[in-house]
């Protein structure tokens, strides 16, 4: 004797495989559950693992806070003095791991070649101390060309930019500042006024880190130069760059750091300072959701299509079981456990393909790749060689329990219908 209850014992009694068009029905729907929650947790892990790997590339080279000055009176920025006391209030902060002045400012770029024409270009220069710019940003362990020296005249430049310039290690180049050209543009007005004189830099090394956009459009060189080319003094800089324990903490250290510095200063957080890629991320992560979920919608309608034919071909044997004595609650969780059992074998298959697929991610993009004989996923733009993923538990739960519950829904109007038939009108033609 079985010990499930009866209302189980023939629901899976009628599921068993049978030559019968309903059992093709019940097949493809199982099927269809299973490639929906595959996909779905597929697409939604990979974007999961882009949206990380992206924010750990940005997050590595900018810091989580930054902090200037501002005029109270009318909000414009100002130089940030005696940033040394500052530093240590912010240090002292338990969620604070680093903290590193900085001055950035566009300048004006002109390469020094020994045959040919000059190029130009207008970088975004920053000023940094050698010293603790390791505490904040991974450029000091970034180099792959020449070395970390700022010394002097030292100037490190993106990778992308080095190409793009013609720029090699040993190479100089004349910088001009925002003052500088300002100047250069007044002797156009006054052609007896002393024209300013180009900062000439050497290109010290070669960064990459990891983002193709810092590469092409970032140069840095000490704070002490940086100072110069501003006319700051030694104590003054535009701002400091603050690294946190966490920075999705990021928020609340703002707000702790607000009440002890005052209305002075402006601190600015990550998702502030970057919000167009991070939202786009999020934007795209949730439409993939809602597109791909019509996939589970279509083989939902494949459940009602099965249990509407089921019910049609038992009518004689709903109606033998209300003549025995079964009630309508009873008749209903018959055919309704159908639809839970096509749920639970479509869920969890669709999230043992999920696994297995995200596993081996990379030796199947690979063989796509020699198949269509031209790279899927091109490292000269996405500036990732291996495909990422990350399995969120929450997004999995979420996705798996979703596709469950559409499931049972879909299995809820046909499980009704069949417990609201009575044994006279299933028995007449019998």
């Amino acid at each position: 004797m079985s010990r499930l209850p009866f209302e189980a014992f023939l629901a899976l009694r009628y599921l068993r495989p049978r030559r019968t068009f309903v059992s093709v029905i019940t097949v493809i729907s199982i099927i269809g559950v299973m490639l929906g929650v595959a996909v779905l947790i597929i697409v939604i892990s990979v974007m999961s693992g882009f949206d990380q790997e992206w924010r750990s590339r940005i997050l590595g080279f900018n810091a989580h806070l930054k902090i200037t000055q501002v005029d109270p009176a009318n909000g414009q920025y100002l130089a940030l003095t005696n940033f040394d006391s500052i530093r240590r209030i912010v240090s002292s902060n338990q969620s604070v791991t680093g903290v590193a002045p900085f001055i950035t400012g566009q300048v004006l770029l002109q390469t020094q070649p020994s045959q040919g024409n000059p190029k130009f270009l207008a970088p975004l220069l920053r000023g940094i101390d050698p010293k603790l710019e390791a505490g904040v940003s991974v450029l000091p362990k970034s180099i792959v060309a020449g070395e970390f020296d700022l010394t002097g005249k030292g100037l490190v430049v993106g990778s992308e930019f080095a190409r793009g310039m013609d720029l090699r290690i040993g190479d100089r180049v004349a910088v001009y500042s925002p003052s500088s050209i300002q100047k250069l543009y007044e002797t156009r007005r006054n052609p007896d006024a002393e024209k300013p004189m180009a900062e000439e830099f050497i290109i010290r090394g070669v960064f990459d880190v990891g983002y193709g956009e810092y590469n092409a459009s970032i140069v840095a060189t000490s704070l002490q130069k940086a100072q110069e080319l501003w006319e700051f003094d030694e104590n003054s800089v535009h701002g400091l760059q603050v690294m946190l324990r966490d920075p999705f903490q990021a928020e609340v250290v703002r707000n702790e750091l607000k009440g002890r510095l005052g209305p002075n200063f402006n601190i600015l957080t990550w998702p502030e300072e970057n919000p167009t890629i991070f939202n786009a991320l999020a934007v795209e992560k949730n439409m993939m959701f809602f597109l791909l979920f019509f996939i589970m919608i279509v083989a939902g309608f494949g459940i009602v299509n099965c249990q509407i034919t089921f019910v049609v071909q038992k009518t004689r044997e709903i109606g033998i079981l209300k003549a025995l004595g079964a009630n309508n609650r009873q008749i209903l969780w018959i055919f309704l456990s159908q639809s839970v059992v096509v749920g639970v074998l479509g869920v969890g298959l669709g999230f043992g393909i999920a696994m297995l697929a995200l596993g081996y991610r990379n030796e199947f993009l690979a063989f796509m790749n020699r198949a269509v004989g031209f790279e899927l996923l091109p490292a000269a733009i996405y500036q990732i060689d291996k495909l990422p993923a990350s399995i969120q538990p929450g997004d999995v739960s979420i996705i798996c329990g979703t596709a469950f519950i559409t499931c049972v829904l879909a299995g809820l109007f046909p499980a009704w219908k069949a417990s609201r038939l009575q044994p006279v009108e299933a028995l007449r033609y019998e």
